[in-house]
């Protein structure tokens, strides 16, 4: 997949483009970028997904991000597209009117078009599908409707709020994940008995609360994992943390990425009455997580 920042920076041609900040690229994206890559399929011609980075909501309203940058461009990915455009969401690109935008897909050479029927572009959301039709013809892709409701990035952003996981899951097609470097903390699962990465993912992604199972990758080795999202009330912290315990691993971890994904939730985090309670209810999480994975 070739990706860019800007459309001069893109090969020339003719292309499908999918338009949209696909934050997650939850089912109902993946909806979306299916009909795409048929559209480009039938036509001979690439797909190219027009995104933004961060998503608009995201800068707009300050809510959380499902997917950071990189993640989005992995999914994306896999999805089959061929070509991506992540332009920066800044406050100059949002005060741009809808002419503006419409020239941007004229100079990308677009020969179909593809959003969501909720779509809308320029300042002050004044350009939609009728608009986009003035510079090709615009396929308008109903929201995917699951459970009762549609599947947009707000309403996962909300389960994963609330620490529900598998809920999520069902919405995205995939167990949430995140990833991040991991920095050196001050050791407390080591004295406990349980060594911890301290995972430093990147700033506004949305993370659960709680204690949760989890798979965790080191490079390209998994491991089950058990993952506490918290501020550690019982050693009186304050900032939010993610810190893994990867079942199996043996080694140092400094400075190296972990990925992981959120399976189940065990538990809500808790202030315990002694670090002694705490490593007891530490044993019974790994404990349940060894039942998960059948260990």
């Amino acid at each position: 997949m070739i990706i860019a920042a800007e459309v001069a920076d893109l090969p020339p041609g003719p292309k499908v483009v999918a338009v949209g900040s696909f934050d997650g690229v939850h089912l109902g994206h993946q909806s979306l970028l299916a009909k795409a890559r048929a559209l480009a399929a039938q036509e001979r011609l690439p797909l190219l997904v027009y995104t933004f980075d961060p998503p608009t909501k995201v800068f707009m309203r300050g809510v959380g991000m499902l997917s950071t940058l990189s993640e989005k461009l992995d999914l994306l990915r896999e999805q089959g597209v061929d070509l991506a455009l992540a332009v920066p969401f800044d406050e100059d690109f949002a005060a741009r009117d809808k002419a503006a935008f419409l020239e941007d897909l004229v100079r990308l050479e677009a020969r179909r078009l593809v959003v969501g029927e909720d779509f809308a572009f320029g300042r002050g959301r004044s350009g939609g599908p009728a608009d986009l039709k003035t510079v090709a013809p615009t396929l308008t892709v109903p929201l995917l409707d699951l459970g009762g409701a549609p599947v947009k990035s707000t309403r996962i952003r909300e389960r994963l709020e609330q620490g529900d996981v598998e809920a999520a899951r069902h919405l995205l097609g995939r167990p949430y994940g995140a990833r991040g470097i991991v920095r050196q903390g001050e050791r407390l699962g080591r004295r406990l008995g349980f060594p911890t990465a301290n995972v430093e993912t990147a700033p506004g992604k949305v993370l659960p609360r709680g204690v949760f199972v989890a798979r965790t990758w080191v490079a390209e080795r998994a491991y089950p994992a058990v993952v506490n999202v918290g501020t550690r009330p019982t050693v009186r912290g304050s900032a939010l943390r993610l810190e893994a315990h990867l079942i199996g691993f043996s080694g140092e971890l400094y400075g190296h990425e972990l990925r992981l994904t959120f399976l189940r939730k065990l538990r809500d985090e808790r202030a315990f009455e002694s670090l002694e309670a705490l490593r007891a209810q530490i044993a019974r999480d790994l404990e349940a997580a060894r039942r998960f994975f059948r260990l």
